[in-house]
Formats: C-alpha cells, structure tokens, sequence
C-alpha cells in the first residue's frame, strides 16, 4: 500500500471517529436499561422515544466514564462543558434530534502512542465527548421496523487528529483504544454487537505536503480486519480517480464486507446542516478539579505500563508482555501464576501455547477455564524440581483442564512420576544399548545424532517417565 502511494506521490491522511457505548446499567438521560439482547422496544420509557413534555436527567456514571476515559488517553478535563441537540431526521431517533456535545466536549487534546516496524507513533485526539445512541434500523423481506431498545444509550465519541497515515496504523490504534476501554471497564469492546463502531476519514495529499485533500468518510466499521481492509480499498479507489483526472467529492460511503468495497451512501453533512443549539432542558456540567483526582486515582494499571514493568520486573521479551498484556484478566491471571510461585518466562510460554490455544479452539475466558494460575504454577513447579518430565506435563496439564483436578493429584493417581533414580535408569538403558549394537557402533564412531534415537528408546520403554537429561548423561557415560 505505502509502496504504491510513493510511485503516485501521494500520502494517506486518516482520521477516526470511534463511538463506545459505555458499561453502565441505565441509559444516559432515563433510567432504562442497557441490557443487550432484550425484546425489540421493551427497554423503553417516555423520555428515551421523546414523547412531548419529558426531560432529561444526566447519569453520574456516564460523566465518571468520560473523564476516565480522557484521562486514559491523556486528554485535558475540561471543568465547563455543555450538551448540544444535534439535529437531523432518521426513524431511529424519534426526536428528531440527537443530545450530543458540540463546541464545548468534556475531554480535549488527547494522544495514545502505537507501535509499528520498530518505531512509535503518537496519534492526537481532538476531543472526546458524551451522547445518546440511536435506535435501530431492522430491514427484511416483508418491511422495515425499528428497534428503540439502543436509544439513549449512554455514547463515548472520540475523535483522532488526522495524524494516522495507513491502514495498519489505524487498526493498531483501534485496538489499542479498544484495550484501555476494556481495561477500565468503560466499554465491552464488542464489535460484532456494535458496542464499538468506527468511521474513518481519508483524503490523499502530495506527499510531504501539509495541506489536506477533500476527503471521504467511512461509516460503521465493525472489525479492526474491515477498518483495515475498508481504508486500503477507498485509498486505491481515490488514487485512481486521481490518476484518471477526476476529482473526489466529499461524501459518506458504506463498507461492503462481502464485495470488499465502499459506496457512495451520500454527500458528506457539514456541522451546520445539523443546526446544533445548546441543550436547553440540561444545564451546563461542571466538574470539580477533587472529583478529577478521585477518579485519576481509581485507573488501573493501563497496558503500556504493565508491558513496561513485565519487561523490567519480570525479564520477558516485548513480544511475550505485548500478548500478556492485550487483555486485562489474561494478565491478572498470569500475575496471580507467578505470585503463586511459577516463573514468570514458564507461566508466559504456558500462557502463550497451551492456555490461549484453549481459550481460542472452546471461545472460553481465561476467567472460565477449569485450569487456575495457582494449578499452573504447581504444575510448573513439578517440572522444576524434576518430579515430571516436559512430556508428561503436557498430559497433565490436558487432564487438568477436563477434570479440573491440581497436577499433584493427577501425577499421583496416574503414577506419573518422573524416573530420577540412577540405578534404575541404567538396567534400562543398558537393555537399549545391547539390543541396538549397530547404532552404538554408528555412536561411538561420532554420528551424535544417535543421543536422541537412544534417549527416546528410553522415554519409550519407561512411558515417558524417564528424567531425560538423567538419561542423555548416563548414555554418553556409557558410550565414552
């Protein structure tokens, strides 16, 4: 992609658009719930469909996420910020206007830093602010109907700087947003349900210059994979026009995951075709510098700073804090493993193989396996101080998962200890050696090699249960 815009002369600017709805129970001006899942219009009252004469009540927990959230990606709290009407007719927004934030936004000035090819990037947030969702369009064969269960619930728009110059940077900054909106517990992140959309902006631009092309948006994105796929098509497609000597036109466009392309949907909205006006049924909020500093107080410990102290306390490779790190309770869990004495570079390659590999081929949460951190780092421990060999960790750890038993008892039941004893060991071994007299010669005449035929001749004989750097030692004992 950057290769091609190079031979046109022509850089990518993006900017994002992301809307999260929030974690909270009630909607944001009424006390229905935002339970997913529930009945078309069964989570509905008089002031969430605008009936005449109803008034809005702002949630607390709303305006607690906001400014969590800001002070997540470094925004600037602002202490005065008002709601707007933003308005404009759709049959999933039975008021005829939308209560949003315009010119005065809760957070501003933000910037959450990517990694990409080895170097970091800081992608600016213009503002962050509060609003209410829409309803739901639902179109089959027989008509269309609406669904008001989503109106009013609360919103989190957040709003980059055009500083995102690929489509790769801009799926990695997606999922990094998604990360600290799932860390703080603002947002579940799920795109599939549409708890988290993107829109994205593109325009094309001399490269080098820092002026900004006309530029497109793309509406309702709902897949890192399609954000990137999405913005590649569009920057081919306007490369083209250009190419041809066409002019882009400043309009919204659909993504069509199944033809992988974007059309034209309509021209693009201006801020006044909306006529936003300030909110007049709420007042203007304010917000006091202490209930700032209680809520900074109450942020976790945010994915950049845990990949920071894993690589520092613990030793491990970036690569290793980067997957630990993704996901909050994935890296709870592997905490709580090397608090319970598993080393943490044992527990990471564990967590990376076995344990992700069976979260992802049952969908299950770490949260949900049968296998604990605390079960892990005995089993850990078992391997370390020579109680069972590698191999057998491996059906031990299986067996754990399907009977939720701890790995001392399954070695114990299953009679899995590891074979340590020398004596034993050679009588074994020595069998081995006699009944393959041409492999030994081959040996001895220097095909090494030979080392793992014999010492899996062993593990064979004993069921894996032979201690196998005991028996590597006794065979070139035996051998020289």
């Amino acid at each position: 992609m950057m290769k091609m815009l190079s031979d046109a002369g022509l850089e990518a600017v993006i900017g994002l658009e992301i809307h999260a709805q929030m974690l909270t129970e009630t909607k944001i001006f009424c006390g229905c719930s935002t339970a997913f899942g529930a009945e078309p219009n069964t989570q509905t009252c008089p002031v969430c469909i605008g009936m005449p004469g109803v008034l809005p009540v702002l949630n607390r927990r709303v305006v607690e996420f906001a400014v969590k959230t800001g002070l997540a990606m470094n925004c600037r709290i602002t202490p005065y910020s008002r709601f707007a009407r933003k308005n404009y007719f759709y049959p999933d927004l039975p008021k005829g206007y939308q209560i949003s934030q315009y010119e005065l936004p809760i957070c501003e000035k933000g910037h959450l830093d990517i990694h990409i090819n080895g170097e970091s990037r800081r992608i600016g947030i213009t503002r962050i602010h509060m609003e209410e969702d829409a309803g739901k369009n639902i179109h089959q064969k027989d008509g269309s109907y609406v669904d008001l269960n989503r109106t009013g619930v609360p919103l989190l728009e957040i709003v980059t700087e055009p500083d995102i110059r690929t489509p790769q940077e801009a799926a990695l900054f997606m999922k990094k947003l998604r990360a600290i909106l799932r860390y703080l517990g603002v947002c579940d992140g799920n795109m599939e349900q549409g708890s988290l959309r993107c829109d994205a902006n593109v325009s094309l631009r001399p490269a080098g210059s820092t002026g900004l092309g006309t530029k497109t948006e793309i509406k309702n994105i709902n897949s890192f994979r399609f954000v990137e796929k999405a913005l590649e098509y569009e920057i081919k497609r306007q490369v083209k026009v250009l190419r041809d000597g066409g002019d882009i036109i400043q309009e919204t466009r659909l993504w069509d995951s199944e033809t992988g392309t974007t059309n034209s949907m309509r021209s693009k909205e201006e801020a006044h075709d909306y006529r936003y006006f300030p909110e007049p049924d709420l007042v203007p909020l304010q917000i006091e510098e202490d209930w700032i500093k209680q809520i900074r107080e109450t942020l976790p410990e945010l994915p950049d700073q845990k990949m920071k102290r894993y690589q520092e306390e613990f030793g491990l490779p970036e690569y290793d804090c980067e997957i630990l790190t993704e996901e909050r309770p994935v890296a709870e869990w592997f905490e709580r493993a090397v608090k319970a004495g598993g080393s943490p570079k044992a527990v990471s390659n564990w967590m990376m193989t076995d344990i992700l590999r069976l979260m992802n081929e049952t969908g299950t949460e770490i949260t949900e396996l049968r296998i604990t951190p605390e079960m892990l780092a005995s089993l850990i421990g078992l391997i370390e101080k020579g109680t069972i060999s590698g191999k057998i960790a491996k059906m031990v750890f299986n067996d754990m998962y399907t009977t939720g038993k701890d790995p001392e008892t399954i070695v114990q039941e299953k009679g899995l200890v590891q074979i340590s004893d020398a004596g034993e060991l050679e009588g074994t071994i020595q069998e081995i050696l006699d009944a393959h007299p041409d492999e030994v010669g081959r040996l001895k005449a220097g095909d090494k090699k030979l080392i793992g035929f014999f010492v899996g001749q062993v593990m064979k004989a004993t069921k894996g249960k032979a201690n196998p750097k005991m028996v590597n030692e006794i065979i070139r004992k035996k051998i020289s």
